[in-house]
């Protein structure tokens, strides 16, 4: 039997999972293959949303050290203007 989870289906619960049988239902081969199929797209996804959020977070301390170098690069030019494109 399916049973209702909160948040995110994981992979394994795909594969686990057993449905009621009835006279003249589903086939049983075909349900687990699809659900196989399923499962194997929940593995891609989640190793892809693990890899996106790791190299966001690099890009994030990358990003937080540069600013930490640079705070003291600093233009002081008098006449120019940081919202203007023309020089003065």
């Amino acid at each position: 039997m399916i049973y209702g989870t909160r948040g995110r289906p994981q992979a394994y619960q795909v594969r686990v999972a057993t449905f009621d049988t009835r006279w003249r239902g589903l086939d049983p081969e075909q349900v687990h293959a699809y659900l196989n199929r399923l499962a194997d797209e929940l593995d891609r996804l989640h190793r892809e949303l693990t890899t996106a959020n790791t190299e966001a977070e690099r890009i994030r301390q990358a990003l937080r050290q540069w600013q930490s170098r640079h705070t003291a690069c600093r233009f002081t030019d008098p006449d120019w203007s940081p919202n203007s494109r023309w020089q003065r």
